[in-house]
């Protein structure tokens, strides 16, 4: 199976065109190296998924005929990331969602700075 249907299919990604972008924006490693979205999986490989600060690890177990339900993605895909690893992703969307309330979008404009720099002086 592709590595994009099956990224697609075991829910790791929303969309089949989000999870091919994902591999030809070299986000995606199969066994420690880069993959395009056409390359076929082989049972046991070890997919990576970079999500922001951390890569997610995957091992493929089996191969699914369609997209499947949350319930089933444990018959096919197992995840083998660290607990410390899940934590730092955890703190990290946080972090963002904190700041995303807080209408903070990134790095602060000309005003903003301004605005910090009169809190600092």
């Amino acid at each position: 199976m592709r590595v994009d249907k099956y990224i697609w299919a075991v829910r790791l990604f929303k969309t089949r065109s989000q999870a091919s972008k994902a591999c030809s924006g070299e986000r995606v490693l199969i066994n420690g190296e880069f993959a395009k979205a056409s390359k076929l999986l082989k049972d046991n490989d070890v997919i990576s998924i970079k999500s922001t600060p951390i890569w997610r690890t995957f091992i493929v177990i089996d191969y699914p005929k369609s997209r499947v339900g949350p319930k089933l993605v444990n018959e096919y895909v197992k995840e083998t990331t660290s607990i410390s690893e899940l934590e730092k992703l955890k703190q990290y969307e946080l972090v963002n969602r904190q700041n995303k309330t807080l209408g903070i979008k990134g790095r602060p404009t000309k005003k903003d700075r301004r605005n910090l720099g009169k809190w600092f002086d």
